[in-house]
């Protein structure tokens, strides 16, 4: 059984606290901690457009390696890409002796393009939520689930440091489940590209295609392959398998136990294998930054290549979506 974590003590973070970037987690993270009474600062590269928000909610901003001096835990909030570049140049020089460093996400520190001086704790505390959930549910009274992890334990209160953060998050009011750098990274690239961002689009595509070529109309295929699939993953979150099978008829339960082993088969689950193997030597990620490294070519070649695939399905979806709504398509409200 996991290891779930509820408490923490947030008189450990009595110093000051540098949030590195204002975009989705960061503006979360750095206006929850200030809600929960830490005293923080936002470090900013020199003309960011994200400044004028930050300092209208109300937070202190500092070009990032001025955050930086003084910090007692500095947290590292740009997107993946630019981090080993912000660390070597904003916040490595600046780092004061015993500080610590947290992340949200373990993938530069786990392969190693970031590696911090022996005397910091290095720390990661990730909420299973995009930052605009993460602060919207802080401020409705609730959170979300995070990990925590200790890479490195100079102090010998690493955990309790990051458990500390957790919860001046709100991640703490859920639970915050204890892991280690390479399984949040290893399992957090695996589930994007093979289920949630990668897998799951391409099935719905892929059923929408089949419909569309064999003659349905397209927004049949599109209420079918894509609209319904909210009300699925709905019965799914709020019960499981047994409550999701239950709540549709049996004809739909039916063709689920039939027909779903023979779409995700053994041939999927191996390529799903050799994703994970991928992922754990290290080979998407020298892949990764080899791309950002070039100006990111391929990303921009996969990301027009992901725009033509999905043309009629997004020009269907959006003419609906228009129709009433979202809300009224989705049939929730």
């Amino acid at each position: 059984m996991a290891t779930i974590h509820r408490n923490g003590d947030l008189d450990l973070l009595d110093g000051t606290v540098a949030v590195v970037g204002f975009g989705s987690q960061g503006h979360a993270h750095a206006l929850n901690l200030h809600d929960s009474g830490v005293d923080v600062v936002v470090g900013l590269r020199a003309g960011s457009g994200s400044r004028a928000a930050a300092e209208d909610a109300g937070l202190e901003v500092r070009e990032i390696a001025d955050a930086v001096r003084g910090a007692q835990l500095v947290a590292v909030l740009v997107p993946d890409h630019v981090q080993a570049e912000v660390w070597e140049r904003d916040i490595a020089p600046n780092l004061a002796p015993g500080a610590a460093v947290v992340f949200a996400h373990g993938l530069n520190v786990h392969f190693g393009r970031i590696v911090p001086d022996a005397g910091h704790d290095v720390i990661m505390v990730a909420p299973k939520a995009p930052g605009h959930r993460v602060r919207e549910l802080y401020v409705g009274g609730a959170g979300t689930p995070g990990l925590v992890a200790v890479h490195q334990d100079a102090t010998g209160r690493a955990l309790a440091l990051a458990l500390a953060y957790g919860v001046g998050i709100g991640c703490g009011r859920v639970g915050l489940l204890e892991t280690t750098f390479a399984e949040e990274t290893e399992s957090d690239l695996f589930g994007e590209q093979a289920v949630l961002c990668g897998g799951v689009p391409a099935l719905v595509q892929a059923g929408f295609d089949t419909l569309v070529e064999a003659g349905y109309q397209p927004e049949i295929a599109y209420y079918e392959c894509l609209n319904e699939l909210k009300l699925i993953v709905d019965l799914l979150y709020q019960g499981g398998y047994e409550y999701m099978r239950y709540s549709v008829s049996d004809v739909a339960e039916y063709g689920d136990l039939l027909v779903g082993p023979r779409i995700v088969d053994d041939g999927v689950r191996q390529r799903m294998r050799e994703v994970l193997a991928e992922i754990r030597s290290g080979a998407f990620a020298e892949t990764l930054f080899a791309d950002d490294a070039a100006g990111r070519p391929s990303f921009a070649r996969l990301r027009a290549d992901g725009a033509a695939r999905a043309e009629e399905i997004e020009r269907v979806g959006k003419e609906l979506r228009t129709l009433a709504g979202v809300e009224g398509l989705l049939g929730v409200g």
